[in-house]
């Protein structure tokens, strides 16, 4: 059944309960293909981001939901839409602060001292909406004009298709930006006037850093995202079961040039993982 071949009539109002042999249908296939841990506290939360799709596809049970996203159709059209539901996409400006004021004061020219490299490259793994590669552009940006180097380019990666188009287009609204140093303000959002009135817009200058591209980081493919100097994967393993991040920080290890920069987020830890990894301060790691 798809959005334009109507269903029985459906009181939405209503919400259609997620079964126990449903959800562990549906668990199971989110963590073996995205890594994304559901325990069984979290089916009502599932449940609700989930009644919106069987709405829109006019689905009178999750079961006919799942059996759709286990069809040849559903796999192609479906899953993308049931990730985007399911992900959690909670982001900020300059989100964990103390990350960008150590680049800025002690990493950027500790690392540039070491490696001697003028041209990074950077990838903000599990960027959702944007903020976060947009953060590190801002930082990079003023700390290139007051010292001359480093050039830079971002990678900026999701698993959602939808916060990939929000992040690309780089309009957020003036209460999201209110974390945003006032001078970057100045230098780098341009007012929204008319239907964009109370919104900013990246500037053409810092949206043109980065490049935004869908990315699974189950996949075996981290080969083809290149190497880099600074990777920032914050607030994405929490999701993942404690092997699942292990095999994670391992790609990230062989991804990142030596002596390079790996920042996580402040609930995230590598203790107990065997890495070639030094804390630097904490949450923040370079590889040796």
């Amino acid at each position: 059944m798809t959005e334009n071949q109507p269903g029985k009539p459906c009181n939405y109002l209503q919400a259609i309960s997620l079964e126990d042999r449903e959800y562990l249908r549906l668990s199971r296939f989110i963590m073996s293909q995205f890594g994304i841990k559901l325990p069984p506290n979290k089916k009502t939360l599932l449940q609700g981001r989930l009644q919106k799709r069987l709405k829109a596809l006019q689905h009178n049970s999750f079961k006919e939901y799942v059996d759709y996203i286990f069809s040849d159709e559903g796999m192609k059209n479906e899953v993308a839409n049931m990730i985007d539901a399911v992900s959690t996409n909670k982001t900020d400006f300059f989100r964990e602060p103390v990350h960008f004021e150590y680049l800025y004061n002690h990493g950027l020219l500790e690392y540039l001292t070491t490696s001697a490299r003028y041209n990074l490259n950077i990838w903000s793994a599990g960027c959702s909406s944007g903020e976060e590669p947009y953060s590190i552009a801002m930082t990079l940006m003023e700390y290139a004009g007051s010292t001359g180097n480093p050039e830079f380019s971002i990678l900026a990666t999701d698993i959602s298709d939808s916060v990939l188009q929000h992040a690309i287009v780089g309009i957020y609204s003036d209460e999201k930006i209110r974390d945003i140093p006032q001078s970057y303000k100045k230098k780098y959002l341009l007012k929204g006037k008319n239907d964009y009135l109370h919104k900013v817009r990246i500037s053409s200058e810092i949206r043109k850093k980065i490049q935004f591209r869908k990315f699974n980081l189950l996949s075996k493919d981290y080969h083809t995202l290149g190497k880099f100097d600074i990777i920032f994967c914050r607030n994405v393993l929490i999701y993942f079961e404690r092997e699942v991040q292990h095999n994670i920080l391992s790609e990230f290890c062989r991804v990142l040039n030596k002596d390079g920069l790996l920042f996580l987020g402040h609930s995230e830890s590598i203790t107990g993982f065997t890495l070639p990894l030094q804390n630097i301060i904490p949450t923040v790691f370079k590889k040796i």
